[in-house]
């Protein structure tokens, strides 16, 4: 079972969705996002994180920890929402909120900007349907200039081109899964930097 790394809710065991329609993020790969994370954001407090393809919400929840304003989280399977439901629940972390709705869907809408986005679409997901989806999320509003988008892929697929709109920052590898971080343009992007030695 998963486990919320830091925070208020640090040490508590979350749980994750029975069967294959889901694919959790790694504890080694969760860890080594927020590390990068925080070394850019400097500090959580009235921070906004969208965790789409959110699965048992590990990864907002793990943002809503350590101290972001609002989480939001999006999904759209049965059982990874009744999974989010119980751990919103069980952690009862304020500023959390759910979006029934596929992704394709949920970046139809205008959405106010997030500080940070994370991604983690099925590994079979095709690359144009997720490359429209990050072109979505720059028309629709939910990316601010320096916003930080992270994907994670796996590790077997192509080197990631972001689409227009989102500067390639670096990836990083652990194990089947690769983490690509990427930032809404800017005049000068800074670099999310990585303490966990990733390769």
């Amino acid at each position: 079972m998963p486990r919320i790394i830091a925070g208020s809710a640090k040490g508590r065991r979350i749980g994750a969705p029975e069967g294959k329609s889901t694919r959790p993020t790694s504890d080694r790969a969760r860890e080594a996002l927020f590390s990068a994370l925080n070394s850019q954001l400097k500090s959580w407090a009235g921070r906004s994180f969208l965790d789409l393809y959110a699965g048992s919400g590990a990864v907002g929840l793990e943002a809503a920890s350590r101290g972001a304003a609002k989480v939001v989280l999006v999904e759209s399977d049965a059982k990874a929402l009744s999974c989010i439901r119980s751990n919103i629940d069980v952690l009862a972390i304020p500023n959390v909120e759910f979006f029934s709705a596929t992704v394709d869907r949920y970046v139809q809408e205008k959405r106010q900007g997030f500080d940070v986005i994370f991604a983690d679409p099925p590994f079979e997901l095709p690359t144009p349907t997720l490359l429209k989806v990050l072109a979505d999320l720059v028309t629709c509003g939910a990316l601010s200039a320096g916003t930080v988008v992270v994907l994670e892929r796996s590790t077997r697929d192509q080197p990631w081109i972001w689409p227009d709109g989102i500067t390639s920052l670096r990836e990083r590898h652990y194990g089947e899964s690769t983490l690509w971080y990427g930032q809404a343009l800017q005049a000068e992007p800074s670099q999310v930097a990585d303490e966990q030695g990733g390769h």
